[in-house]
């Protein structure tokens, strides 16, 4: 079942999608080479619960198998879902970062990929490319529009540069769940889909790959990798329909201002 929202609900779930962009803004001060993602996890958690928030993605899951950081970290090839470790950045590397907050019953649930110094030029198109395709299936986030037409604008961007578009993962509605429906594939076709409604609220994120489509994922059972282990880009934000046309809860703006100052 497909929850629309109240205007004071999505005011609610402004706020949990800020306290993200926040967090991501505390992350983009710390990205360089030689920082372990580990101590990124550990700011993230600290600068969350200090704020009234619960990291969302810790203990997701399975019980056998929850997710066991704040942050999914994911680096170069991997796509999404990857676990902080020990192991330091380095000149030229690509990192996602995904954070998700549950904050007054909420969920906000965002994402951006940040150049480690110096990045190939075709490393920094992905990037561009990907992040234009986020804005592009925003775009078609209107009422009577459908799925499908988000999902068709990210496709066509990403393959009109030549890039490859992940099928095994999506984006999702948001709410009181972290996962909620409907799915939101990253391809398809117009017209295709559930039709978008006033109060819904999204999470898109389009995850691209420098390569080929194809992923798989490793042991662990949770990080998922390119086939062909070239770099993958993913950027996400929250949207809500509001009186027919989109409005983006997250915002790059504290990131973007964060980079602008350490970079």
């Amino acid at each position: 079942m497909i929850y629309l929202k109240t205007k004071e609900e999505i005011e609610l779930m402004r706020e949990s999608a800020l306290m993200v962009s926040r967090t991501l803004a505390i992350i983009a001060k710390e990205v360089k080479p030689g920082v372990d993602s580990m101590y990124l996890d550990r700011l993230a958690e600290e600068f969350i619960r200090d704020n009234g928030g619960e990291p969302a993605f810790k203990g997701y899951g399975s019980q056998k198998n929850p997710f066991p950081a704040t942050l999914c970290i994911s680096v170069n090839e991997a796509v999404v879902h990857g676990f902080p470790n020990k192991t330091p950045l380095i000149e030229g590397d690509i990192i996602s970062v995904d954070c998700g907050v549950k904050k007054n019953g909420y969920y906000g649930d965002h994402a951006y990929t940040f150049a480690v110094g110096e990045i190939k030029p075709e490393v920094q198109k992905l990037i561009d490319v990907t992040k234009e395709c986020l804005y592009l299936g925003i775009e078609q986030m209107v009422s009577g529009n459908r799925v499908g037409d988000i999902s068709y604008a990210i496709q066509q961007h990403a393959e009109k540069n030549g890039f490859g578009v992940v099928r095994e993962l999506v984006g999702h509605g948001l709410g009181k769940k972290l996962h909620e429906e409907p799915e939101v594939p990253n391809y398809g076709k117009r017209g295709d889909g559930p039709k978008l409604k006033e109060g819904m609220v999204l999470a898109i994120e389009p995850m691209i790959n420098l390569g080929t489509k194809n992923v798989k994922q490793l042991n662990d059972g949770w990080t998922i990798i390119t086939a062909d282990r070239k770099p993958s880009a993913h950027f996400e934000h929250d949207v809500a329909i509001v009186n027919g046309k989109p409005e983006i809860l997250s915002s790059y703006a504290y990131i973007e201002e964060a980079l602008a100052l350490y970079s």
